[in-house]
């Protein structure tokens, strides 16, 4: 597996909380002492997947506690059977809240590049199962 390199600016709370026009351009000194500061709080995060395990989950059951955020994966062998369906969970993913808004806004983003270039996703298995069409009596 590949080395990846993600690149992130680090953003102090004072520039969260500033409300600058957004056509309000800074003035000519004041440009290269902003992107002078903006490139000292810039982060070069290098992602190291070598020793990653790959997996296959239709089932997530996400559970919390005031620290943490679970997501338990698994895999549900008849996804459209009706009654009690055991599920055997493989993989258990302990984030912090933080990580996991993140990771919700990171889904969201490729979810949505998804469904523009695919069409929506129904999340319904019952309202994708297409059944065969019921031919009346003959006549």
């Amino acid at each position: 597996m590949a080395m990846k390199k993600v690149r992130r600016k680090k953003v102090s709370e004072e520039e969260k909380t500033e409300a600058t026009p957004a056509d309000a351009a800074p003035s000519a000194p004041e440009a290269p002492a902003a992107e002078a500061a903006a490139g000292q709080q810039t982060q070069e995060v290098v992602v190291n997947d070598a020793s990653a395990n790959a997996g296959y989950a239709n089932f997530c059951r996400v559970s919390s506690t005031p620290e943490e955020l679970i997501l338990d994966l698994g895999l549900n062998p008849t996804p459209y059977a009706t009654g009690k369906v055991d599920v055997n969970v493989n993989q258990r993913i302990i984030l912090n809240h933080y990580t996991a808004k993140r990771l919700w806004s990171a889904l969201s983003m490729a979810l949505q590049r998804h469904e523009q270039a695919f069409g929506v996703l129904e999340t319904d298995v019952r309202k994708r199962v297409k059944t065969p069409a019921v031919e009346g009596p003959a006549s």
